[in-house]
């Protein structure tokens, strides 16, 4: 699996999922910085990248259709800080050999995940 990691997340993201064994890029790392959502998510379907972010405009099903792209992962969390947010997704991600990501949306909330197809 291929990660796209967006711009309201810490970089450190990416090298936690590296270290498991998965390829991910930053947006900074691509010169996306400031890149609006529907360019990301072309990006993202053209390099078959599932989209880790904190933007919940992507949780609308409207405007990205699961079935339209790689995989969507929409963090809503109470805190933003970075080692809340890092501690939260290495816990989600012992779910990646479990639940199928590819042209899902899942919506990880503390204690819960939601996935819409």
């Amino acid at each position: 699996m291929q990660f796209k990691i967006d711009e309201n997340l810490p970089a450190e993201l990416s090298e936690l999922i590296k270290q498991s064994g998965y390829d991910s890029k930053t947006v900074f790392e691509q010169q996306l910085a400031g890149a609006n959502d529907s360019r990301l998510g072309d990006v993202c379907q053209k390099e078959n990248r599932i989209l880790v972010t904190l933007d919940t405009g992507f949780a609308d099903i409207r405007s990205y259709p699961p079935k339209n792209y790689p995989g969507i992962i929409v963090l809503r969390l109470s805190r933003s800080d970075k080692q809340y947010i890092l501690k939260i997704f290495a816990d989600v991600m012992r779910l990646f050999t479990a639940q199928q990501i590819e042209k899902r949306l899942w919506i990880i909330e503390e204690g819960k995940l939601r996935i819409r197809d």
